[in-house]
């Protein structure tokens, strides 16, 4: 499975810079939530669907200004933002966040959202890197999250109906179920994010011809 692959080592001092933040951001999040891995999920869920829906738009007006097809583009990068706020959805009947998360949340989004803008709108290939380096720590904490569950330190509940139905899955499935869900998503995430900077690095323009898209669980049609 693709979240077994290694981490993607920096090259060059624009990665240097993308991982270094996300290393900042992952500090205070495992000092902030420990191993609450449930109410890390809704608050770092809800920064998670900000890029995609943010790098949309600016595809898509970028796609109006040239006169040119996005070749898909633009979907995909609004499918990974729907995908993300979903585990939002998923997570807030899990955790049941506190009035004090909800504002924490609140204040996150409103800065990611101006800061993740502005740096789309100036870097790009910067801005997506981010994003590949941003799922890697997801991968990592949702795997955290599983062995938790898998060595009994937190309970293995009932799927909420939300993901059920999103993610297909069996009306008997469990908690541990979800997050192998969502990992993959991730997964997929980092992949696609890791290519679109790369792609546009070399000075190309990503497309679906360039390098087909996997058929993860998120890419739903």
């Amino acid at each position: 499975m693709s979240y077994v692959e290694p981490h993607r080592k920096p090259e060059g001092l624009r990665d240097r810079i993308a991982f270094a933040f996300v290393k900042f951001l992952r500090f205070f999040a495992d000092l902030f939530f420990r191993k609450r891995y449930g109410h890390r999920a809704v608050v770092l869920e809800t920064v998670a669907a900000v890029p995609g829906m943010v790098a949309g738009l600016l595809q898509h007006l970028r796609s109006i200004r040239r006169m040119r097809d996005d070749q898909g583009w633009v979907k995909e990068l609004l499918d990974e933002a729907e995908n993300e706020r979903m585990h939002l959805m998923t997570f807030i009947q899990v955790a049941q966040p506190t009035l004090f998360e909800r504002g924490l949340i609140m204040i996150a989004q409103a800065i990611f959202y101006n800061f993740y803008f502005f740096l789309y709108l100036f870097a790009p290939k910067t801005a997506h890197r981010v994003i590949g380096y941003f799922e890697e720590e997801a991968v990592t904490s949702y795997t955290h999250y599983l062995r938790e569950i898998d060595e009994g330190r937190l309970e293995n509940g009932p799927a909420p109906q939300i993901a059920i139905d999103y993610w297909d899955l069996p009306a008997n499935a469990r908690l541990r179920d979800v997050v192998i869900a969502v990992r993959e998503d991730e997964a997929g995430h980092r992949d696609r994010n890791h290519y679109f900077a790369d792609t546009l690095i070399a000075g190309d323009e990503p497309t679906g011809e360039a390098e087909p898209a996997p058929a993860y669980a998120w890419r739903r049609t």
